[in-house]
């Protein structure tokens, strides 16, 4: 019996973590991304663990780097804000592959102004700290962006930032 494709964003993510060998997921809370955690919480190769800060996550992936397993860190746009020390004190000098996945919040209709302020400064900063990130609007383009992505980072051993914009997830309404 032949496999179907997945036909969400979130089962285009899990399929690609998978196949990528990243085993540890750390996330913050969020409901844009409930679905993809709810998945990988439901999938028995995927160790999830719930980290009350992004700094934490992001912390708990470099040490599994260290201990070889791969991870990803799941957030929202404010919880990067918090990052930009972490990429640039621990993840690019220590040479961490690790995979920042952001619901993007902070545009096309956002109703919280601090949303929409971290979103106008998270791009220039990742470019500022030399990290690979892209902006996924599209499900066509999804798994080819993910897996590239992932693939590069582990090379490179440098970080990857995955930007899903609400034109992917349908973002977060009142």
């Amino acid at each position: 019996m032949a496999e179907t494709a997945p036909s969400s964003w979130f089962d285009i993510a899990i399929a690609a973590l998978k196949r990528n060998e990243v085993k540890l997921i750390t996330y913050v809370p969020d409901r844009v991304l409930a679905p993809l955690i709810k998945g990988l919480q439901a999938d028995p190769y995927f160790e999830v663990i719930v980290a009350t800060r992004e700094e934490e996550a992001a912390g708990i992936v470099t040490g599994a780097w260290m201990g070889g397993v791969r991870g990803a860190v799941l957030m929202q746009t404010s919880g990067f804000a918090t990052l930009p020390n972490v990429i640039a004190s621990l993840l690019v000098p220590y040479q961490v592959p690790a995979i920042l996945i952001v619901s993007e919040r902070g545009t096309l209709g956002e109703f919280n102004v601090g949303q929409a302020l971290v979103c106008r400064t998270m791009r220039p900063v990742l470019e500022s700290l030399a990290t690979e990130h892209h902006t996924v609007t599209r499900i066509d383009e999804f798994d080819f962006i993910l897996d590239r992505s992932i693939k590069q980072a582990v090379m490179t051993q440098s970080p990857a930032t995955l930007i899903l914009s609400p034109l992917l997830t349908g973002g977060k309404v009142l």
